[in-house]
C-alpha cells in the first residue's frame, strides 16, 4: 500500500486552505494524498456538537455576554472540543499508514506518536498582545493557553507566514528558533488574468479591499479621505468587502463581489489602501501587489514583511489619519512614484509571495524529516 500524507485544516475556505493543499501536493507527487476537514468531522456528531455548545456556555458564557468572545470563535476553544478531535483524528488517521501529517492552523493538535507532524500556520493567539488597542480581556484563559503550547511541542516544525508570528513561536511559546521557519504565502489572484502591464496611473483610485471593516481601518480611511477630496476633489474611493453604511461625495461602496470582480477592480484601482489595526496576514495587500498597485498600509501584523516606507509604498502607525492621506496625496501627485512602486510590487510578488515558492519551501524541509 502506498504511503500516504495527511493534509487536516479547520475547513476547506478561506482560499489559503485549498492554495497551501495544492503547493504541497505539487511537491510530494509519488504519495497519496488525503485531505481532511476537521469542521465536517464534527459537525458529523450531533452529541459532539450539542455537548461542546454546552462547554461553551460554560466555560465562556460571560465573556460572551459581554461581548468579549464571539461564540463562533468560543465553540473552538474549549478543552472538550479540543480533546475529542484529537480523538476524531486518532481514529481516522490510524486505519492507514502516513508519510507525515500536515495541518493548518494551530487551533488543534492533529499530530500522531512517531509521525513527522508539520503545521502551517498565520497567528498564535498571544501574538494579539503586539497588536496596539487590543483589549486583554478577550484573550483566552492560561488553560487554552496551555493546549495551544501542546500544539506546538508536539510539531515536528512549524511554518508561518511572516515574521511577526516567527517571533512570537520564539519569544512567546518558547519554540527553538530552528524550529520555526517563515515561508511566507502566496497570492491567491489568478496571475493571467490581471492584466495590467503598461498600467496607467493617471486615475486618482482609492480601492480598499476589506470585510471587517472596523478592524481593517475603514473609518481612518474615510478620514483621510475628507483630506485628500480637499486638495483632489475629483479623488474616488472603492470599497469591496464591507458594506458600511456611507454617504459620501466619490465613494462607492461594492460590499463583497466575486473573484472575476474584484480582479477588475484591481486592474482599475490607481493605489492600494489598507490601513488595518490588526492583520495576521492580509492577502489583499498580495492581490493589489499583483496587480501592480503601490500600497499603504500600517506597520502591524505581517504588514512590514512585504511593505518597506518609501520602497514600494507608504508605512503608516494604526490611526495616523494625516499619515494616511499624506501617503495618498503624494502618489496622486506623482503618477511616476505610482508606477516605480507598482513595479517593485510585481516583481516581489514573483519572487517571494507565489504558491510554488512556498511548496519548494515546504518540500526543501520537510525532506529532511522523512526517513
Amino acid at each position: 500500500m502506498p504511503k500516504k500524507i495527511a493534509f487536516i485544516r479547520p475547513k476547506a475556505w478561506p482560499l489559503a486552505n485549498i492554495k497551501a493543499a495544492e503547493a504541497l501536493r505539487a511537491q510530494f507527487p509519488d504519495y497519496d494524498f488525503e485531505i481532511i476537514d476537521i469542521e465536517e468531522l464534527v459537525r458529523a456528531d450531533m452529541f459532539l456538537l450539542v455537548i461542546n455548545t454546552l462547554w461553551t456556555g460554560l466555560t465562556y458564557g460571560r465573556d460572551m455576554l459581554t461581548g468579549n468572545k464571539k461564540f463562533k470563535d468560543a465553540f473552538w476553544r474549549t478543552p472538550f472540543i479540543f480533546n475529542a478531535v484529537k480523538d476524531l483524528l486518532s481514529k481516522r488517521l490510524a486505519a492507514s499508514e502516513y508519510v507525515f501529517t500536515f495541518q493548518m492552523q494551530s487551533l488543534f493538535d492533529c499530530s500522531l506518536p512517531d509521525i513527522p507532524h508539520f503545521i502551517y500556520t498565520d497567528h498564535t493567539h498571544l501574538a494579539n498582545l503586539y497588536y496596539p488597542e487590543f483589549n486583554v480581556k478577550k484573550l483566552y484563559p492560561k488553560r487554552w493557553l496551555a493546549l495551544e503550547y501542546q500544539v506546538y511541542k508536539n510539531a515536528t516544525k512549524i511554518f508561518v507566514r511572516s515574521t511577526n508570528i516567527q517571533k512570537s513561536l520564539i519569544e512567546q511559546y518558547g519554540q527553538p528558533s530552528d524550529k520555526v521557519t517563515c515561508v511566507y504565502a502566496g497570492n491567491n489572484v489568478d496571475t493571467d488574468s490581471l492584466q495590467t502591464e503598461g498600467k496607467s496611473y493617471a486615475g486618482k483610485n482609492i480601492l480598499f479591499v476589506g470585510i471587517d471593516w472596523e478592524r481593517k481601518g475603514g473609518p481612518q480611511l474615510i478620514e483621510a479621505f475628507k483630506i485628500i477630496l480637499a486638495k483632489h476633489p475629483d479623488a474616488t474611493l472603492t470599497i469591496a468587502g464591507a458594506s458600511p453604511n456611507l454617504q459620501m461625495k466619490n465613494c462607492k461602496t461594492l460590499g463583497k463581489i466575486p473573484p472575476a470582480e474584484l480582479n477588475s477592480q484591481y486592474e482599475s484601482a490607481t493605489l492600494f489602501c489598507l490601513p488595518t489595526w490588526a492583520e495576521p496576514f492580509g492577502i489583499a495587500y498580495l492581490e493589489a501587489m499583483q496587480a501592480r498597485l503601490p500600497i499603504i498600509g500600517t506597520n502591524v501584523g505581517a504588514v512590514p514583511d512585504f511593505l518597506q516606507n518609501g520602497w514600494n509604498g507608504f508605512l503608516v502607525e494604526p490611526g495616523d489619519v494625516q499619515g494616511i492621506a499624506n501617503g495618498i496625496i503624494k502618489l496622486f501627485d506623482d503618477p511616476e512614484l505610482c508606477r516605480t512602486f507598482g513595479e517593485r510590487n510585481f516583481n516581489l510578488i514573483k519572487e517571494r509571495y507565489s504558491w510554488q515558492a512556498v511548496g519548494q519551501k515546504f518540500h526543501t524541509s520537510i525532506s529532511k524529516h522523512l526517513r
